[in-house]
């Protein structure tokens, strides 16, 4: 375990919070805890589409709130792409950290390695624990301990413009990365619109590395991946789709925005996103008609049809001073129920077994589309590293779409950067 010195010591300092309740109310661990009368203030920081999915729940919140009227929610969306290294700031600091935060599943064992998080075994938060589905439950492990509940989980598929393609002259999506090349290829010369949008992101490049074969690491074997002949391989994929014009050379800054607008505008044919972005492109005013929308698995590299796990979990900060409101609030959002009126409304996927059962979810068309693809996700490497592998991966990637470096000098640069951060890995 790798940390700084005064990250060690923000550590120790966050376990011997945990070990005291965080300076407040005594956690009542394998305790149960009656809702009537559980106090304190809870700062909960959802990372969410504040415009999407936060209002979704906000509702959730003010039925909390309902049950628990002694406990106060404190509220707050942080936007996604700052929210890693704000919480890691205020819990190093020991000052400003929320007491619950909603965890991007690559992040979790990183702060729970530095010491931010509360472990939850036998704590009020971890209801059922044999309920969650195993690739959920394999991201909040660590050290033979459980330090979060998982939200939601998800990966990434296709999205694609059914009209746009069939007028291209394709009646069903790709299903292989040539195929998916020559459909976009046939959308420009055919429609005069884009085939297919990229996102300069690192979790999007990951369908095209798996795609040939490839991975960032090989935790097992404590080895990186990342330079090898299969992930270049897969770099090279994304580089061939750029030069060919089968995929413009993307924004490097906010592709992701620039992509799914692209598609809800009917500017582009397909793009490759996950569950949580379909509630938003069925907004748009390429999808007044809803059937116009398809969904499909990531086109198969030469290797494999591959795309990466993901998903959110709750966790609870080791220096809350609201332990036992935290862990209630935990308890209830993770919930079956809870999981189940968010799966209905938004579409993103339980990681409760339980909530699958639910009509309104095993009713969901949205759910039902993305549940196979989902099943088949890749494991991503759960090491507390793993949340500092995406950064050395998107500056590369910005580097491929700028012309300063090729797929190879990519690879090759980032596997540098890896075994600066992998003490001893070969």
């Amino acid at each position: 375990m790798r940390r700084t010195p005064l990250a060690g010591i923000a550590a120790c300092l966050a376990f011997a919070l945990a070990a005291c309740g965080g300076g407040g109310d005594k956690p009542q661990s394998g305790k149960s805890i009656d809702p009537a009368t559980v106090s304190g203030t809870v700062t909960y920081w959802d990372t969410s589409d504040a415009a999407v999915e936060g209002p979704a729940f906000k509702e959730l919140i003010a039925e909390f709130k309902t049950k628990h009227p002694k406990v106060t929610v404190n509220y707050v969306n942080v936007p996604f792409g700052e929210a890693q290294n704000k919480f890691k700031t205020a819990a190093q600091s020991g000052s400003g950290a929320p007491d619950v935060l909603r965890t991007d599943v690559g992040w979790m064992t990183e702060f729970a390695s530095l010491g931010y998080l509360a472990p939850l075994d036998g704590t009020y938060a971890l209801d059922k624990p044999g309920d969650f589905l195993a690739s959920s439950a394999g991201s909040v492990k660590y050290n033979g301990k459980t330090w979060g509940v998982p939200q939601v989980t998800d990966s990434l598929g296709l999205l694609y413009n059914k009209d746009l393609l069939k007028k291209a002259g394709h009646d069903t999506p790709p299903k292989t990365v040539a195929e998916l090349k020559q459909a976009a290829l046939d959308v420009k010369s055919k429609t005069g619109k884009t085939g297919l949008t990229l996102n300069v992101d690192a979790y999007f490049l990951l369908p095209f590395i798996y795609g040939e074969g490839g991975d960032l690491v090989d935790a097992a074997a404590k080895k990186i991946t990342v330079n090898s002949p299969q992930s270049v391989a897969g770099l090279k994929v994304v580089e061939d789709l750029m030069t060919s014009g089968a995929a413009p050379k993307p924004a490097i800054t906010d592709s992701y925005t620039a992509a799914i607008t692209a598609l809800k505008e009917g500017r582009t044919a397909m793009i490759y996103n996950g569950p949580w972005s379909a509630t938003d492109a069925l907004k748009g005013s390429a999808f007044k008609d809803k059937a116009n929308l398809g969904v499909a698995p990531v086109p198969a590299g030469s290797a494999k049809a591959a795309a990466p796990t993901g998903g959110h979990d709750y966790t609870v900060y080791a220096g809350s001073k609201s332990l036992d409101a935290s862990y209630a609030f935990v308890r209830f959002m993770a919930s079956t129920e809870s999981q189940a009126k968010i799966a209905a409304k938004l579409g993103l996927l339980p990681t409760r077994t339980s909530a699958y059962a639910v009509p309104e979810v095993k009713n969901s068309e949205l759910v039902n589309t993305w549940k196979p693809i989902v099943d088949t996700a890749v494991p991503r490497a759960w090491i507390p590293e793993g949340g500092q592998l995406f950064e050395p991966l998107v500056q590369a990637y910005q580097g491929m779409v700028s012309g300063n470096t090729d797929a190879a000098g990519a690879a090759n640069t980032v596997d540098g950067k890896y075994r600066g951060l992998l003490k001893g890995w070969g």
